[in-house]
């Protein structure tokens, strides 16, 4: 595992507007992976869950669901930069999200995480952060994602 980016404080995040703020662990997309996500929401299609049927599919072999990786960008998040200050996080959601590659059972993904916009709220701020989840050995992202989240320094949140 690597070492987090790491900044003292959120403030400090204004000035880096347009730049990465860090890039996550590789984080393995396994079949048994894929069956637990299958079996938590219900979608069950054969081209996740099939591997006989998949095997003469379209990829070769079953395909990780794309809300699966989307799903794994709050992990990604915590192993590619801290904020020492900040005490709390929440997703506010997304503006855009794009699947533009699938995710290979078996594969492993990180993310890369650029800050998009800043904005200021009480006690904390909103980061509008695009996300760039790659597929090791793969030329395009498996998944590009306008995200917001909310960080907040003070504690009584």
């Amino acid at each position: 595992m690597s070492t987090p980016t790491q900044y003292a404080h959120l403030a400090d995040l204004s000035g880096l507007v347009g730049q990465r703020l860090g890039s996550s662990d590789w984080i393995m997309v396994d079949q048994a992976r894929i069956d637990r996500f299958a079996e938590a929401t219900g979608d069950l299609q054969w081209i996740h869950c099939n591997e006989l049927q998949a095997s003469v599919g379209p990829y070769g072999c079953t395909i990780a669901h794309g809300f699966l990786t989307l799903s794994l960008i709050s992990t990604m998040f915590d192993s590619a930069f801290v904020v020492d200050d900040v005490t709390m996080g929440l997703n506010y959601g997304l503006n855009r999200v794009r699947f533009p590659a699938p995710v290979l059972a078996g594969s492993r993904v990180r993310g890369h995480f650029t800050l998009q916009a800043f904005d200021p709220l009480e006690g904390g701020a909103q980061l509008a952060v695009l996300v760039e989840v790659e597929c090791e050995g793969q030329d395009k992202p498996v998944c590009v994602a306008d995200t917001l989240g909310r960080r907040y320094t003070a504690s009584d949140r």
